[in-house]
């Protein structure tokens, strides 16, 4: 599509025009969708305004400041937020762990032993790991790990893990995919 075109929601979020953590926020919450509605309509509205008045080169001009902050800077406030929705909601089994933690080792080797490939983010190795924690604080009300989660739906830790798949519990969410 060339310049000025329209794209349907469902292109706009295919084609990662917006960061698909935006969607599942919306899909999330009410309360916080309303909130990334206004921010999306208010950031829309002043990059159309810029643009409107500055004609191609207002384009260059956004653009290159998106480039040279990154997408992650203009929304630094909500990124980590955002980006731990986006690891829940983008991947079938989702795990928050330390490379170190006994805990986190038995949880991956439980996943391993029913032959799953959960997405594993090991937040030690992570300048914003801290960051990552205090969202899952707000999340689930803990800050431990591992934090496992399987098609959005939170597990626990590995001794959640571990009661789940003996009593079939995980196999109902495996398979509810």
């Amino acid at each position: 599509m060339g310049p000025g075109a329209q794209y349907t929601k469902q292109e706009v979020f295919k084609r990662g025009l917006l960061p698909t953590a935006i969607e599942n926020s919306r899909k999330k919450s009410r309360s916080s969708s309303k909130l990334v509605k206004r921010e999306m309509r208010r950031i829309e509205e002043n990059a159309v305004n810029f643009c409107q008045t500055r004609g191609i080169m207002g384009v260059i001009m956004i653009l290159m400041m998106l480039m040279s902050i990154g997408f992650n800077g203009a929304m630094a406030s909500k990124s980590a937020s955002a980006f731990v929705n986006n690891v829940i909601y983008s991947n079938r089994i989702a795990v928050f762990s330390k490379s170190y933690c006994p805990y986190s080792l038995r949880a991956k080797r439980i996943l391993h032993e029913l032959n799953e490939r959960p997405f594993v983010l090991e937040l030690d190795l992570r300048d914003d790991g801290s960051q990552i924690q205090d969202v899952l604080l707000e999340l689930v009300g803990q800050r431990t790990v591992p934090q496992v989660f399987v098609n959005g739906e939170h597990i626990g830790g590995s001794d959640d893990l571990h009661s789940a798949a003996k009593n079939g519990q995980l196999q109902k969410y495996l398979s509810s995919s």
